[in-house]
């Protein structure tokens, strides 16, 4: 069995391409990264160190790497013969792998069963993207090329920080870890994922995850950013941050509760583990790693806007999550691209205007003006700094 994932980073390496190993898939690692790819090639193996509580070392085998910008026939040659296609790219990325995609199909031979395509993105539907993404590329061919593979939606869950210095090819992350994955579309023929479930409807799980997880990890960042604190556990060893991140998250539950009808104790207990995780010191993980892309993190069906807008169409509350966003306006940091264009559109733009072009609320939105007035609130401390 043989799956290429396309995304040969540290998620693609110390996630994904360690369970496909762990399911005897041969793994070929597409990646744009040309010394990262030579490096890949130049192992014979490498281990995922899981640091923190029950940890352990797990060595990966069996496995090569394609430089898909200067190889891009042999990817679609490995594309044409694989059983699974993953990817850990970035939604914004999708649309470059597409193509690369659909010309493995094109070569696939029809009487092969379906490529199996999960794209394990935090993103809802990320896997819906990328089939999009894919019937653009593969224009009047789609209808014929799409028979050859199935699609299935994924909701992926591992906290891999920032690599230490020398590590080469192997990858710290933490002991936990969640793969949950529509069984739907596989009728029956189910990839082989160690520890993956499969689910009849991963709706409540994607947003279980991205509005706790992905919510709280970049609340915890933005809110320590604020403090001044470099790192996450470090943050949430402070009593008011932790505060204002478990407020946070008490109303992302209140949501899914009220949305997917997810048990409120349930709930609680997934939020007191997500915490922990966040804790663990053994992860030495940045506030300016996670907190880094503000703008596609408030964008409208991300962490902070996704769970806050449903809340607000259902009379819940959203002061902590607004609060939430109020700390990610305020996060400056020189290095990143979106946290310097923010800064810079927070200086210059309309408060309105800004708050409906990063957040896509519509102004009728009963979430529009108390988000306007974060936006505006942030730009009076610009002023009078």
């Amino acid at each position: 069995m043989k799956a290429v994932h396309f995304g040969a980073g540290n998620i693609g390496r110390g996630f994904v391409g360690l369970l496909l190993h762990e399911g005897g898939y041969e793994v070929v690692f597409s990646d744009v990264a040309g010394a990262l790819v030579d490096a890949i090639n130049a192992t014979e193996q490498y281990t995922v160190h899981e640091a923190g509580p029950g940890g352990i070392d797990r060595v990966v085998t069996g496995y090569r790497a394609i430089n898909s910008a200067e190889n891009p026939d042999a990817v679609a040659e490995e594309v044409a013969t694989a059983d699974v296609v993953t990817c850990a790219v970035g939604p914004n990325v999708l649309r470059f792998i597409a193509p690369a995609i659909v010309d493995g199909l094109t070569r696939r031979d029809p009487a092969l069963p379906p490529l199996k395509v999960m794209a394990c993105e935090n993103a809802i539907g990320a896997t819906d993207q990328l089939k999009a993404e894919i019937e653009k590329a593969a224009a009047d061919d789609a209808p014929l090329l799409l028979e050859r593979a199935v699609f299935a939606n994924t909701a992926v869950d591992r906290i891999v920080p920032a690599q230490p210095e020398g590590a080469g090819v192997d990858v710290t992350v933490e002991p936990y870890f969640e793969w949950a994955i529509e069984q739907g579309p596989f009728g029956g023929d189910l990839p082989r994922i160690p520890g993956a479930h499969f689910v009849d409807d991963l709706g409540p799980f994607i947003e279980r995850k991205l509005f706790t997880v992905n919510t709280g990890h970049a609340a915890t960042a933005y809110f320590g950013a604020q403090a001044g604190i470099d790192r996450i556990s470090d943050a949430l060893a402070d009593p008011a941050i932790a505060s204002r991140v478990g407020a946070a998250l008490e109303e992302t539950s209140a949501m899914l509760a009220a949305v997917h009808g997810l048990d409120e104790d349930e709930l609680a207990e997934y939020r007191a583990t997500i915490l922990d995780r966040f804790r663990n010191p053994e992860l030495v993980d940045t506030v300016q790693r996670v907190g880094r892309q503000p703008l596609r993190k408030l964008s409208r069906h991300e962490r902070f806007i996704g769970p806050a807008a449903q809340a607000a169409q259902r009379g819940l509350s959203t002061e902590a999550l607004l609060a939430a966003v109020g700390a990610a306006l305020a996060f400056d940091d020189p290095a990143d691209e979106q946290s310097v264009q923010m800064q810079q559109r927070l200086r210059t733009e309309d408060a309105a205007d800004l708050a409906a072009s990063v957040t896509g609320l519509e102004p009728a939105h009963p979430l529009f003006d108390r988000v306007r007035d974060v936006f505006a609130a942030r730009q009076q401390e610009l002023r009078t700094a």
